[in-house]
């Protein structure tokens, strides 16, 4: 970074947000007078009402929308891509070759694809805190806490029917109920090649120029026919010019720009590096077990990607946190609002400092034994489940794991009664390398390592437990759940459900801990939000919870070492990218793009970038023009946007995403689908 990177990051953490297009807003508290002033644009209710129910969660991980008002959605290809290797089977590779489905009949039910599209939000901060008193223990404070969100999400699924999770901001300032329509019959419509929608490979993620039909389309059904859906986003034929104004509206992950210094320095030191070890163990051993054949390549690649991603991703935050001048411009943000107020109010920063110190006394075993880093498998985590979901269902809701309380208790069932395939060879593998990784990093001679390999080498310990579940049939989930009657003669032990049942106490005492020390930085963020709110007011968005919000920005490109990268790339671009790497993988084409390269117009716009703040999560993300017509669907960010987990910048950050010109190019040109033109461009 330069002298005037850090002059701007420095503008950017002082609050003086007018000049700058930060914020992941809240679509119930939108920006509207900083989108006039700076703008001129009148954000309408009218426009943010269809901007919520037009957006869609994707469940495992991403964002999307509709596109038509017959149940049409579209996301990336990588978000989609889970269901397209579910769908997939030896010889038949949709995740590679793509799809196509000419007729509604054609579609493709997926297993257990779960969306939900945001219906309303209610402020129920008042509620939640008003449950916990001066005085008050902490244990007492998360019991009450846990009790009153636990009855309020209950009665509204009792009431309106809609999923309702009641979601915290501000690190536990304020509490709102979002309520969810969700959708569980979609069907896979269309998907380009892998090799297009991820053109350049790792070698081109998070840079740019990029070329990349990043899309994937799906249909919603409700009772066997294609859900009505009057509330979608108009398709632009037309797409963004340099200079527009744009909107994203998606689901971010999560960001970290209210976190106090003590907790970005334990993000640096500890969380990270420990992160990114994993990550690279798992990549390794993914890129090793694909080098077996055609087979393990495909049961492999679906989790590739996502950890290849991840770990680059977090890289660049990594690098972000070592950079001594964002460290330095977060300590100085933070001192001054610690004395912008009296000397007692210093306590909240001290109490989440001290809660990071007692934490990370146990957090590697936290995450090993209670988050699963230690048992990286599929079958272990439906296990576990079934252990928990019967202890936790005899409790009352409020007393309950915040996963099976009521209100999530479908979702939760429909993911653990998922009848996609699990390769018992597969699981043994993934299992044994996340054991290795727990002697790596806790020692062959610590207690819990001893304790769960039980005297006996990892290869061993992973095949017994593997080779001794029947946890891949459904039905003898749905056995052990208690949902179907067992047939006579069947067993009623499983490997698994006992490892899990063994592994279980131990797991529940650490979360416990750890659940104690997070309500200890909740109140206490919670006290620095009435400080940061008395100063600045609502002129800071709240950080990201993979739940809605809006973001906005111009089409503008950059410079990069005295060159200037333009606002789009072009068809012709990309031809000229694989030619100049000699077509080797990554920059391999699908054959009908080298085939009927003739049928393009070279000149259509194919990707481009905006200044709008986005971060992981907002994958799919569709981009919207003025009029709120889809012009592009986000996909990545090239990587001087990855700082933007803890400080927004568009110095040289973008969001990246497919231009809507692409898509109806390709679409009509190359995969002869004229009835999906039709109807996203029906009007």
């Amino acid at each position: 970074m330069n002298t005037r990177y850090y002059l701007c990051l420095l503008c950017l953490l002082t609050p003086t947000f007018a000049s700058a297009d930060e914020g992941m807003w809240l679509v119930n508290q939108p920006p509207r007078e900083l989108l006039k002033k700076k703008y001129a644009f009148e954000l309408t209710d009218a426009w943010l009402n269809r901007a919520m129910k037009a957006s869609i969660r994707f469940n495992n991980g991403g964002s999307g929308s509709f596109v038509s008002p017959n149940g049409l959605a579209i996301t990336n290809h990588h978000i989609g891509s889970d269901a397209l290797q579910k769908l997939s089977s030896k010889g038949k590779d949709l995740y590679k070759d793509g799809f196509y489905a000419k007729t509604l009949a054609g579609e493709l039910k997926c297993p257990d694809l779960e969306l939900n599209v945001l219906q309303e939000i209610i402020d129920v901060t008042k509620d939640v805190q008003g449950v916990i008193k001066l005085g008050m223990s902490t244990d007492d404070a998360m019991a009450a806490r846990r009790a009153i969100m636990a009855q309020i999400t209950k009665d509204s699924l009792a009431k309106t029917g809609l999923r309702s999770d009641i979601v915290t901001l501000y690190h536990g300032a304020q509490y709102h109920l979002y309520r969810y329509k969700k959708y569980t019959d979609v069907r896979l419509v269309m998907a380009p090649e892998h090799q297009i929608a991820f053109f350049g490979g790792d070698s081109d993620n998070f840079e740019y120029p990029r070329f990349n039909l990043d899309i994937c389309f799906f249909r919603i059904y409700e009772d066997g026919q294609p859900a009505k859906t009057p509330d979608y986003f108009p398709f632009s034929t037309l797409g963004p010019k340099d200079g527009n104004l744009v909107f994203v509206s998606g689901h971010p992950g999560t960001t970290n720009r209210l976190e106090t210094y003590a907790r970005l320095l334990h993000r640096r030191d500890m969380i990270l590096p420990y992160t990114l070890q994993m990550l690279r163990y798992r990549e390794a051993l993914l890129s090793q077990y694909a080098e077996k054949g055609p087979e393990p390549r495909r049961w492999a690649q679906r989790d590739l990607f996502p950890v290849a991603n991840a770990r680059k991703a977090l890289t660049g935050q990594y690098h972000g946190l070592l950079d001594p001048a964002i460290m330095r411009t977060k300590f100085e943000h933070e001192t001054a609002l610690r004395e912008s107020v009296d000397e007692k109010a210093d306590a909240p920063w001290t109490r989440i400092a001290d809660a990071q110190k007692k934490v990370r006394t146990f957090e590697k075993e936290y995450y090993m034994l209670e988050r699963g880093d230690a048992f990286d498998s599929r079958l272990f985590r439906i296990a576990r489940t079934l252990v928990r979901m019967k202890d936790e269902l005899a409790k009352p809701d409020a007393d309950r794991l915040a996963e099976y309380r009521s209100s999530g208790l479908s979702s939760l069932k429909f993911q653990l009664f998922s009848p996609a395939p699990i390769v018992k060879e597969y699981e043994q593998m993934k299992l044994a390398g996340s054991l290795y990784f727990l002697a790596e990093q806790l020692g062959a001679e610590h207690a819990l390592t001893k304790r769960i390999l039980a005297g006996k080498s990892i290869p061993d310990r992973a095949k017994e437990l593997i080779g001794g579940t029947t946890l891949d049939n459904v039905n003898r989930r749905k056995v052990f759940a208690g949902e179907v009657e067992a047939p006579p003669g069947t067993s009623t032990t499983d490997s698994l459900l006992e490892f899990a049942r063994f592994l279980d106490k131990g797991a529940r005492i650490l979360r416990q801990k750890f659940d104690e020390l997070d309500e200890i930085q909740q109140q206490a963020y919670s006290d620095i939000a009435k400080i940061r709110f008395a100063k600045f007011g609502a002129s800071i968005a709240p950080d990201a919870t993979f739940t809605l919000r809006l973001a906005f920005g111009t089409v503008q490109g950059y410079e990069v070492d005295g060159v200037k990268l333009g606002h789009t790339t072009t068809i012709e671009m990309m031809y000229d990218r694989a030619k100049e790497q000699n077509y080797q993988q990554p920059f391999d084409l699908p054959k009908r793009w080298l085939d009927d390269r003739a049928k393009l117009d070279a000149k259509t716009p194919f990707n481009f970038v905006s200044t709008a703040d986005t971060i992981g999560g907002n994958s799919g993300s569709p981009v919207l023009n003025r009029a709120g017509e889809f012009v592009g669907i986000n996909f990545d960010r090239n990587r001087h946007g990855l700082v933007r987990n803890f400080v927004y910048t568009d110095h040289q950050a973008r969001h990246i995403s497919v231009h809507s010109q692409a898509i109806v190019e390709s679409l009509q040109n190359l995969y002869g689908a004229s009835e999906l033109v039709k109807e996203l461009t029906a009007r």
